[in-house]
């Protein structure tokens, strides 16, 4: 038998038969980790252009640039915070695409060659519950617009100043009567489709992009019909700084919004190899993201700021969630068919993006008693009672201190992957190794390397003590910067602290490489 366990052609690297036929009978291989072959690498630039614009063309980044008009910051800052924001974020999703492109393997494999076996399960189930909040935000959204459909036959629910106090983090917290009603019925529908499979209306996927696309273009319309005359160019409004310094302040304000923006991909940095794994070669996962990515994202700020900078000069006060726009219309077939793109492109999205991975995660913890179903229910649950979405998406400023959170907690192991894959290990990987558990090279410690626990832990625990009353300049400062602090501070410590003991026998030497890998 053939002792190379991995086959490299042009640079991409897969399993040699023999290995895979080995591997399968581990308890740590099944289908679903199993590395992509490099005739499964299929997509092109095109591809991962149109699934980021997929990604990407929703309500919930509208709200990224109305978020900070609530706040404040003028249209145009606003537009630019979020471009920025996205364009740093790319960068560490660039960086921790190329494993998954050059080795075909998936983010649970990602955090096992960093993490451990065992440890992998620690940004596994971050991620999942980081999915969780999204969840409770997208059936929020929907939710908006559920509610707005119930509104076009009773018109009582069409009535924005009903309103009911619901238990909240920060005590009670208002909100309108159909929004509630329609986020119940929403999250259990997405909930039931999650449970008996998506694949039933998966038909709505091929619809909904483009509806949102056109219920966009139509509240730009909407937006600048309500503006009254004189007021000047939406977008040439200046900074509000009586705002601006009810919420600390200008530099406060803007890193704020930066850091909630950088962070708004913050999950996508950490699985990226889930979908990159598919990309025909580098330089397609590369084209495509720089592509698909930044330029909707800015496309959605625009919309987002155009809008809520119309509704402050029309109305005294900056509408923060789009939805609301569809209890301010009169026409009922308009807000109907608006209503159903929503609620046609949210309902996929929220699936697909929010519901699925955390069930699967969930159920990773004791595959015997915990079902994928059985992952959604819990899923579902922590969404509705836990990450209470009339919390996360009740205001900008909630908003963006959701994003900040988890951003600051996500951050370090971004940068942990980038600096095992590249520093570290650089950027050879025994993929067969991957699945032999303490047989295998990534065993580490009982299954978790500690060098990552703890640079994870020490990045992030300073900027979030600010998050439980601890203050002091610096705190205030190193908040103000969370998702870089975390990052810097967790690629340095991480590398310092596998210069020890910690990092075992994970290294593979060029030469061990060349022995166990087959050149095609």
């Amino acid at each position: 038998m053939s002792t190379y366990t991995q086959v490299e052609r042009n640079g991409l690297f897969e399993l040699s038969e023999s290995a895979r036929a080995e591997l399968t009978s581990s308890k740590y291989f099944n289908e679903d980790l199993s590395p992509t072959t490099v005739a499964e690498r299929t997509w092109t630039t095109y591809s991962i252009t149109m699934l980021w614009v997929g990604m990407s063309i929703c309500i919930p980044s509208l709200s990224l640039a109305s978020g900070l008009i609530t706040m404040g910051v003028s249209p145009w800052l606003s537009v630019l915070n979020v471009a920025l924001g996205n364009i740093i974020i790319l960068v560490p999703i660039q960086l921790n695409s190329q494993i998954g492109t050059k080795y075909g393997i998936p983010f649970p494999l990602f955090a096992r060659l960093t993490f451990g076996s065992a440890g992998a399960q620690l940004p596994a189930l971050l991620r999942a519950f980081t999915a969780c909040g999204w969840t409770s935000v997208q059936a929020w959204v929907g939710g908006g617009a559920v509610g707005a459909m119930i509104g076009c036959f009773a018109s009582k629910f069409a009535d924005a100043t009903w309103s009911i106090g619901l238990p909240s983090w920060g005590g009670i917290q208002t909100v309108g009567v159909s929004q509630f009603i329609g986020y119940v019925i929403f999250i259990i529908f997405i909930g039931w489709v999650a449970y008996n499979g998506i694949e039933q209306i998966k038909w709505i996927q091929n619809i909904g992009g483009p509806l949102l696309i056109a219920v966009m273009l139509a509240l730009l319309i909407w937006s600048k019909s309500i503006v009254p005359e004189g007021a000047g160019g939406v977008m040439a409004q200046g900074n509000d700084y009586t705002l601006i310094n009810q919420n600390g302040g200008m530099a406060l304000v803007y890193m704020s919004g930066l850091m909630g923006n950088i962070a708004f991909w913050a999950t996508m940095a950490l699985n990226i190899p889930d979908f990159s794994r598919y990309a025909k070669s580098q330089s397609a996962q590369f084209r495509g993201q720089m592509l698909g990515m930044p330029l909707p994202m800015a496309f959605c700020a625009f919309v987002g700021a155009y809008y809520a900078q119309a509704t402050k000069l029309a109305f005294g006060e900056a509408m923060f969630d789009p939805t609301g726009v569809l209890y301010a219309l009169d026409n009922k077939i308009v807000v109907f068919v608006a209503a159903i793109g929503t609620i046609a492109a949210t309902v996929t999205t929220c699936v697909a993006a929010n519901v699925v991975a955390p069930a699967n995660g969930f159920s990773n913890l004791k595959p015997t008693k915990i079902s994928y179903k059985k992952g959604v229910v819990i899923t579902i649950c922590i969404a509705f009672f836990i990450l209470q979405a009339w919390w996360i998406y009740g205001s900008g400023s909630a908003y963006f201190v959701w994003m900040n959170a988890y951003g600051t907690i996500l951050a370090p192991i971004a940068a942990i992957f980038i600096a095992d894959y590249f520093v570290v290990k650089k950027r050879r990987v025994d993929v067969a190794d991957l699945f032999k558990g303490n047989d295998g090279r990534y065993w580490y410690s009982g299954g978790i390397n500690w060098a990552a626990i703890i640079a994870w832990f020490a990045a992030f625990i300073l900027p979030l003590l600010t998050y439980f009353g601890v203050s002091g300049s610096f705190l205030v400062f190193i908040n103000s910067i969370n998702y870089i602090w975390s990052f810097v501070v967790g690629f340095i410590l991480y590398i310092i602290l596998m210069k020890t003991s910690l990092a075992g026998n994970s290294y593979v030497t060029e030469e061990e490489h060349e022995q166990f890998t087959e050149v095609q």
